[in-house]
């Protein structure tokens, strides 16, 4: 008879009531079980706001954006009461704070588009820990979670919409409703019928990608490592270790830079979509 094989795959990459922590005693991973609350009601709708892993890891990289940031402004202003150039980590944040505000924000979003840069620079800095804590042994990759990233892709939407209503002002009704103004009315009215629900589709389908764009490459990536791994375990042998291992490592390796790829990305795009629907009142 074949024993039941446990699944190990699932477990990394969904969420649950427990974090994961070394020890000895049975293997090498002990869990904790995180408080569990009473779930508030509203109305015929019960409320879970229990902690769970993928919070807890945003929490961490909530916690990360403000420490890092702390710290390299710290640095920053005392190289600069010192008299001297910045340096070292300070240094090298400026540096990606620079690039990522003049060459990748500003060019996309337009004319006066300051007021959206510490927005942008948020969502990539919280993508990137969430996504960098997931490759930490007994992390959890809290973008790998569908919840995660529609939650960002709702909130760069309403931005989105919240941009292109005090850029256009009452012309915001136009990326509604589609209305040629150099057209005969007999041609406007048909054309309106068709490109409107068009239109509408076209605004959710932005977050939509958004957020499946974060989940699915952030998800597929630990798969493919865990199902690597799981093979030495499958086979039985340890004759089979080096391959998988290096084949792990090298996709470990790739998983660093979808990392910061995805944070890029998601950032990139939510500056292309905010300059999108402003380009008209310029």
């Amino acid at each position: 008879m074949i024993a039941d094989q446990k699944d190990f795959i699932t477990p990394h990459i969904t969420d649950s009531h427990t974090l994961d922590y070394p020890c000895f005693n049975t293997g090498f991973v002990c869990e904790y079980e995180l408080p569990r609350w009473n779930p508030i009601h509203i109305g015929r709708f019960a409320l879970d706001i229990s902690p769970t892993r993928h919070v807890v890891m945003l929490w961490i990289a909530a916690l990360l954006c403000i420490v890092t940031t702390l710290l390299a402004l710290r640095a920053h202003n005392r190289r600069t009461r010192e008299g001297k150039a910045p340096s070292g980590f300070g240094n090298g944040l400026e540096a990606l704070v620079l690039y990522l505000r003049n060459e990748v924000i500003l060019p996309n979003i337009g004319p006066h588009g300051n007021g959206y840069v510490p927005f942008l620079l948020t969502l990539f800095f919280f993508i990137l820990f969430a996504n960098l804590l997931g490759l930490v042994p007994y992390g959890a990759t809290a973008t790998g979670n569908i919840a995660v990233t529609g939650t960002l892709a709702i909130v760069t939407f309403v931005v989105i919409e919240l941009a292109g209503m005090k850029a256009l002002g009452w012309r915001y009704i136009n990326t509604i409703v589609f209305w040629p103004d150099d057209m005969a009315l007999g041609m406007k009215l048909p054309i309106t019928f068709i490109l409107t629900p068009i239109e509408l589709i076209g605004k959710f389908t932005k977050p939509f990608a958004l957020a499946i764009r974060l989940f699915a490459n952030m998800v597929s990536g630990h798969v493919v490592l865990l199902a690597l791994i799981s093979l030495i375990f499958t086979f039985g042998s340890w004759i089979l270790v080096p391959a998988p291992v290096l084949i792990a490592v090298s996709i470990s390796v790739l998983e660093l830079f979808v990392a910061f790829l995805q944070a890029f990305i998601f950032t990139l795009l939510s500056s292309v979509f905010i300059g999108l629907i402003r380009e008209g009142a310029h």
